[in-house]
């Protein structure tokens, strides 16, 4: 049987977002995917910086820069319907599992309203639920013209 601790249970790769983390293993609800996590800045010094789509913020004095590529968790895109949350326990950013995850499905988890009224909103969002929608829309629109 193989150790699961060790072997990758995820993947990044192509996602309607650009790239995205997907599941090669099957998540239970509640179980631990995976940390973001990255260096850390105080509130302060990211005041002084522009931009920053990598930062999630943990309370009101830290916040974590997740900018470098060995954090893969950066690859998590947002969805307006999730399949995983984030917990901060102890000052780190654990991700687990909202309810069952496939194999092959793509881990997403809510940006929450300021993120994505400043990155997602201004361009639209592409998370699976909202492009269904628009999708619908787009067809409506033909039939009834």
């Amino acid at each position: 049987m193989k150790d699961k601790t060790k072997e990758k249970r995820f993947r990044v790769g192509r996602s309607s977002a650009g790239l995205g983390l997907f599941a090669t293993d099957s998540f239970k609800k509640g179980e631990f995917i995976i940390e973001y996590d990255g260096p850390r800045l105080t509130n302060v010094e990211v005041e002084r910086m522009r931009g920053g789509r990598y930062l999630f913020e943990v309370n009101n004095r830290w916040t974590i820069d997740g900018s470098p590529r060995w954090n893969t968790a950066r690859y998590i895109n947002h969805s307006c319907k999730p399949n995983s949350e984030p917990h901060e326990i102890r000052g780190r950013i654990r991700i687990k599992a909202k309810r069952r995850i496939q194999p092959g499905e793509e881990i997403s988890y809510n940006y929450g309203k300021d993120y994505f009224n400043e990155w997602i909103k201004p361009v639209g969002c592409k998370c699976p639920a909202c492009l269904a929608r628009s999708d619908a829309a787009r067809k409506k629109a033909r039939s009834a013209g």
